[in-house]
């Protein structure tokens, strides 16, 4: 906030705060829309980018949506906070960090499930597919708008992880899903769940040695200034998720809802060329910056991903609200694959 002082005031400093008023005014007649993120300059920053243009354009000053990406807003979990109590109106965030609130929301992250980004892309551009997934969180106060292909899975450790035996005895912070907690504890090492904005510090302290992410974020915060190896294991794909509180939503006008839903929904399909490109991109910053990125041995990924295959299914199958979800989706991806 710019602070005014009296000896700056004169005739244009009385304009200058006749405007700000004017300006003030002008937003007090829309309705405020916070848009929290814990990333910046990724995918997930630039749909808000994209979403508030065009609601912009097609609302004009009926929503004023301001973006707080970073975690300005807080935590991962203080953000979800915030969106299930209403403090915070919308969240973007892979759905592993919702999982917490719905166990159902865990299925996107079934290893082997979408066999490449195009596949992804198909799966939840599908009307019906699309449609029941956002739907997923109503029960817990909290309607889907956006549902988007993030980034294959990564890993990035300061002791290079090369084989499926380097796992071993590392820290590697995961998301909050039990299909990123189990599998590292399948191979050896153990999975430490953290808020991204968190994890900087731990990764320069030693409490953790590496973390599961995608490579836009890796590249965006530098992560290459504490360690240089990425292996991209690719188990699943990250799947992000815009998400509004239900109770501001509903109060809004039908044709402002109408407008929301319709613009996240263009925003989806259209975004995916970018994501394609922003990732090429931050492969090549990440060897600029001195990093690294491998692959495991042809076997060791076979074996991998069967193993978090028949591990997966196992973990989906202990629910049934979570198994009758995941089976759902299956099938589609199997249509459409």
């Amino acid at each position: 906030m710019t602070r005014i002082t009296r000896r700056a005031f004169g005739r244009t400093g009385l304009g200058a705060l006749a405007a700000l008023s004017l300006a003030r005014a002008t937003h007090a007649q829309g309705t405020a829309m916070k848009m929290a993120s814990a990333t910046v300059n990724d995918v997930q920053h630039e749909w808000l980018r994209r979403y508030d243009a065009a609601l912009r354009a097609r609302l004009g000053d009926r929503v004023n949506a301001e973006i707080y990406p970073a975690s300005q807003l807080g935590a991962i979990p203080r953000m979800v906070e915030g969106l299930l109590l209403g403090t915070i109106e919308s969240f973007v965030t892979p759905t592993s960090f919702v999982v917490p609130v719905d166990p159902r929301m865990q299925v996107f992250d079934a290893p082997g499930l979408f066999r490449s980004p195009e596949h992804l892309q198909r799966v939840i551009t599908d009307t019906e597919t699309r449609a029941r997934s956002l739907a997923l969180l109503e029960g817990r106060g909290v309607k889907g708008i956006g549902i988007f292909y993030n980034s294959p899975v990564v890993v990035l450790s300061r002791k290079p992880i090369r084989s499926l035996a380097d796992f071993r005895g590392q820290k590697i912070r995961t998301f909050a899903s039990p299909l990123q907690t189990r599998p590292m504890e399948h191979f050896g090492a153990t999975p430490v769940p953290m808020a991204l904005s968190e994890v900087m510090p731990a990764l320069q302290s030693g409490a953790i040695d590496g973390l599961l992410a995608g490579i836009p974020v890796l590249s965006a915060l530098r992560y290459y200034d504490v360690a240089k190896t990425v292996t991209e294991i690719h188990p699943a794909i990250v799947v992000s998720v815009f998400l509004v509180n239900k109770r501001w939503y509903d109060r809004l006008p039908a044709d402002v809802r109408t407008a929301m839903a319709e613009e996240g929904a263009r925003v989806d399909r259209d975004i995916f060329a970018w994501t394609t490109g922003a990732i090429d991109e931050a492969n090549k910053a990440w060897a600029a910056g001195g990093g690294e990125i491998v692959r495991l041995p042809p076997e060791e990924q076979e074996r991998m991903m069967r193993e978090l295959s028949i591990l997966g299914e196992g973990i989906l199958g202990t629910s049934a609200p979570v198994k009758a979800e995941y089976e759902a989706l299956r099938r589609v991806a199997e249509r459409l694959a």
